[in-house]
Order: structure tokens, then C-alpha cells, then sequence
């Protein structure tokens, strides 16, 4: 995709400029494998992903044939026990992961407990974990939680900049989410682990908003440990299971603390005492929720077949026009871009400060553009190109500029708060 105004930028190009770079989207007949409401511009992908056509067949068929018919024997019939390491081989090719080195399992919160308390106990002596102030809150939480269990340790924030100056010999370990949640911005995960290394650190990183958005290299980047969630671009469903990753050599030397049964390497042995099951198996603690794992196993054949630096590409240049878009007709209304305008310094989302951001948000739902609102003034659009299209940016940056000329979004509705922002 090269189409470019005369000043060299995909900014400011006109909708019928961006209905052409539609019709020349390589990835265009992605889109319709998604079913998208009509009427509705959906820029939440980067909270919740579209639903793909086919995970509503495939999750009838567990729930009526395997479930209902197979029942109990569906385990080896259908090979539901295999699931987790089947996918997680799936989304290991995703984030540049080499066979038996990722699983799905268990929630990010909990995959970040298992590595983080595990992580610690590879490195004694070491008494700091470091982590940005711009990190997702539950990885702070967590963080928190696995500190709590020890008075050897403690927890310490910079800014997000100030990360490779920060680490030193105290270091334990790095814990970064690779894309940051509320502005786009991307830590350069290979100089930050190989500054880490230097220091004799481990490094774990977040990888909620790189999985499925942008190309992941963690073997490249000798990667020590990654998390990540699969409801948001990899289009898993709510709730859908999360994944880690552990470093091949690392594998045998890392002791989960929470060695449930499916993680044993008997698991239907039975013994009484425990003993990991070799390589990212052990990993796993208790069982596994199948119907999730069934719904992401088909959510993730829409990525057969994908290039992720052809997805990129395309999401940096939808950003370039979405945020060109937005400055021109929404700057005079107070509409600010929030993290880098190095578009190769961000991940596959953009974010604007807004005034009255919650409200402005709830008024372009209203209006038929879907983002969400991140505290304090964030309003935020996830650009997911397997079904985003150039048209769709340039028509919400329209709908944008009408809510705030207009100011649709001062009524007494828009500005009540609901629990989920």
C-alpha cells in the first residue's frame, strides 16, 4: 500500500482516496470473515475484538455434538486436552515463538503471577522488580500481590522513557507491556531486553496489545517470558483464554507456584506430590475452559495465511490518516493526539485527548462510532486492519468533528457514568 498525497503523506487524502486504498487493500477479503453490525464503524478492537464468522458454528457443534452427544470422551475423541498447546503453537507464529514454547491458559493476571513468582525466585539476591508508570494497573496489581508474599523485594516505577536508564544489578526483573494501553506507545522490546541481559535481569513482557496488531519477535529479541490476552485482536471472544511464553532454555529451570494438575506430568496418575510436566506444559495449573479455547481455536483462522509486517503496514497508515483526519477538523475543538506521532513508535491504536472525553465517547457510540474512554481525558480507537477500513477512519474523524461542533455530547445521558468505560 504506497498510495501517498503530493507532500509524500497519507494525510489528508480525500474518502474517495481512501475507498481506492480499500479496493487495493491486500488484505481486504479479510473483512469479510468478520461479522460486523451494519451501520456501526467498530474502533474497539483493541478492547474487544469482532466476532469472526465462523466461531458461532464451531461453538454450536462443541456445545450440541461434542458436549451434548460425545460428552466425557470428547477429551481424547476431540482432543480437548491437546487444545491449549495446539493454540498456543498458533499464536506462537504470531509473535515470532517457536513450537512448545507457548501455551494458552488461565488469564493474563494469573500467567503473570505464575511467571513473575517464578521469574523471582531464578534470580536471588536481586530485590527489584521494574515497571513503567504507563503499565496496565493489573500488571502493577499483580506485581503487588507477588511482593506481598515476601519482604525481599519491592516494586519500582518510572516513567516509561526512563526504563533502560533505570535498570541496574538490583534488578531482578523487567515487567513492561510492550504497547501501552492508553496511548499507543511501544517500548523497543530488543534494546530493552538485551540492556536487561546486560544487567543479569530477566524480562517479562505484556503483549495485550502486540498479539494479532503488530509483528512480535521474542525469540529474535531473546525474550525471557511474555503474557498475553487473545479477546482483543486475536478476536478470541470476552473472557477469552490469555497465553504465555517461556524462553526455550528457561523452560526446565522455571517452577510455577501454581502446580494444579494440568500442569503434572502424570495428571492421571494421580499421585499424591507433584511433579512438573516437562517443557511449557507445566505451565498450566487447573483445567482448561474448552468452550474458549474452541471459540479462539476458530477466531484464530482468520490469521491464516497473514503477513503481520503486511498488517502493520497497513495500521500505521490507517493511524496516519485517522490522526490527520481528526487534527484537522477536531483541533480547533480541543482535540489533542495522546503518545507519539512517530507512527513506528506505536502500536496499532490511537488515542486523542479530548475535553469531556467520557461524554464525547458515549455520543459517538450514540452516533455509530465505537471506541471507548480511558481516564483522565482518553477517548481511544483501536485500528485492527484485518477489518478496518481506510473508508471507516476517515468517516469517524467526520462523525468526531459533527459531536463536537454540534456538542452532542452535552446532555445529562452521555455524561452519566457507567461501570465499564
Amino acid at each position: 500500500m504506497t498510495t501517498k498525497t503530493n507532500s509524500g503523506s497519507a494525510a489528508g487524502l480525500s474518502r474517495k482516496d481512501c475507498l481506492t486504498l480499500d479496493r487495493a487493500d491486500p488484505l481486504a477479503a479479510k473483512r469479510r470473515l468478520f461479522d460486523l453490525p451494519k451501520g456501526v464503524i467498530y474502533l474497539d478492537g483493541n478492547s474487544l475484538g469482532a466476532l469472526p464468522k465462523g466461531v458461532a458454528k464451531r461453538v454450536q457443534t462443541a456445545v450440541a455434538e461434542q458436549w451434548g452427544r460425545d460428552l466425557i470422551t470428547s477429551w481424547n475423541k476431540h482432543g480437548w486436552f491437546a487444545l491449549p498447546g495446539r493454540i498456543g503453537d498458533r499464536i506462537g507464529k504470531l509473535i515470532g515463538a517457536s513450537a512448545g514454547t507457548v501455551v494458552a491458559a488461565d488469564t493474563i493476571s494469573v500467567n503473570l503471577f505464575k511467571l513473575a513468582a517464578a521469574a523471582l525466585k531464578l534470580k536471588p539476591g536481586r530485590r527489584v522488580i521494574l515497571s513503567d508508570t504507563g503499565n496496565f494497573p493489573t500488571d502493577l496489581y499483580i506485581a503487588e500481590g507477588v511482593l506481598g508474599m515476601t519482604d525481599a523485594h519491592e516494586l519500582k516505577l518510572v516513567a516509561p522513557e526512563e526504563v533502560a536508564g533505570a535498570i541496574d544489578d538490583t534488578v531482578a526483573l523487567v515487567m513492561l507491556t510492550e504497547v501501552d494501553y492508553a496511548t499507543g506507545r511501544r517500548h523497543d522490546m530488543r534494546a530493552i531486553t538485551s540492556k536487561a541481559h546486560k544487567a543479569g535481569a530477566l524480562v517479562l513482557w505484556d503483549l495485550a496489545h502486540s498479539a494479532g496488531a503488530i509483528p512480535v519477535d521474542v525469540e529474535g529479541s531473546k525474550a525471557d517470558f511474555a503474557v498475553g490476552c487473545t479477546y482483543k485482536y486475536l478476536n478470541g471472544g470476552p473472557g477469552a483464554p490469555a497465553f504465555l511464553y517461556v524462553r526455550k532454555d528457561l523452560q526446565e529451570k522455571l517452577s510455577s507456584p501454581l502446580s494444579g494438575w494440568w500442569g503434572h506430568a502424570e495428571p492421571f496418575a494421580f499421585k499424591t506430590s507433584y511433579r512438573p510436566a516437562p517443557g511449557i506444559v507445566r505451565q498450566q495449573c487447573g483445567t482448561q475452559a474448552m468452550l474458549s479455547m474452541i471459540a479462539l481455536d476458530a477466531a484464530l483462522d482468520a490469521f491464516d495465511g497473514v503477513d503481520m509486517h503486511a498488517v502493520y503496514a497497513k495500521a500505521r497508515m490507517l493511524a496516519e490518516v485517522f490522526i490527520g483526519e481528526v487534527e484537522r477538523r477536531c483541533g480547533p475543538h480541543g482535540v489533542t493526539l495522546a503518545g507519539p506521532r512517530d507512527l513506528t513508535a506505536r502500536g496499532s491504536q490511537v488515542s486523542f485527548h479530548c475535553p469531556e472525553g467520557y461524554a464525547v465517547m458515549q455520543a459517538l457510540i450514540a452516533n455509530g462510532v465505537v471506541g471507548d474512554f480511558r481516564a483522565p481525558d482518553k477517548i481511544r480507537f483501536g485500528l485492527t486492519p484485518l477489518y478496518t477500513r481506510f473508508a471507516d477512519v476517515h468517516d469517524a474523524a467526520a462523525i468526531i468533528e459533527r459531536v463536537m461542533a454540534e456538542r452532542l455530547w452535552d446532555t445529562p445521558k452521555f455524561r452519566a457514568r457507567s461501570v465499564v468505560t
